[in-house]
């Protein structure tokens, strides 16, 4: 999850990124610890209460589920910001990646639950872009976009179109501090989310031979 899921199939693992393995999935699976380590990756440190303002949620529940994913790995506190009254967290990954079918198989609830949570918090992005939208300067409004495509595609094909988005979207990627340096002037953050939905036909219902 950048704040999203990302696939093993696609573009090389980053160094800062984690794959998700069974006690992360299940670390993940509650949609309030997915918006808080997205919120971390965008905005940087931070503390529970400020987290829990910019989700609707109390503070105690944020701080809750910081500990659930500190000790899974997620996040860490940041011990240079923080003092005896209020502790600061960070991400510690950029990315995380999840594709595994064993791993769904084995967690499925855990696996669906991850799953919905991160297709409802790309909903909700999409969501407040459209609300912002008009008070951005118009080269922002026109560079604005919702597409859908409707391919016949087999699922080598499929995967061989995700790995070439990716690969273009990677040349662009200037999400480290490092890389932000260098963007051009006039650079600001855009969000880009994929989907690729499967829709097989449904196998007709065998009959009986009479």
């Amino acid at each position: 999850m950048t704040d999203t899921p990302g696939r093993p199939d696609g573009p090389p693992v980053e160094e800062d990124a984690v794959v998700l393995d069974a006690k992360g999935l299940r670390a993940l699976a509650h949609p309030v610890r997915v918006q808080l380590v997205g919120l971390l990756r965008k905005h940087g440190p931070s503390t529970a209460t400020r987290l829990a303002e910019r989700l609707g949620v109390n503070s105690g529940t944020a701080s809750y589920h910081l500990r659930r994913l500190g000790a899974a790995g997620f996040v860490e506190e940041d011990t240079g910001r923080g003092n005896a009254r209020e502790r600061w967290w960070r991400s510690v990954h950029r990315t995380i990646w999840f594709n595994d079918p064993e791993l769904t198989e084995r967690e499925p609830e855990a696996a669906l639950a991850y799953q919905q949570s991160v297709a409802a918090i790309y909903t909700l992005r999409t969501q407040q872009t459209l609300n912002e939208l008009q008070t951005m300067p118009r080269v922002w409004r026109n560079a604005f976009d919702l597409s859908d495509w409707a391919l016949r595609l087999t699922p080598e094909e499929t995967a061989s179109l995700y790995r070439e988005v990716a690969e273009v979207v990677a040349r662009y990627r200037r999400d480290t501090p490092e890389a932000a340096a260098s963007a051009p002037e006039g650079a600001e953050r855009v969000g880009i989310i994929t989907h690729v939905l499967p829709e097989p036909a449904t196998p007709a219902a065998e009959t009986e031979t009479p």
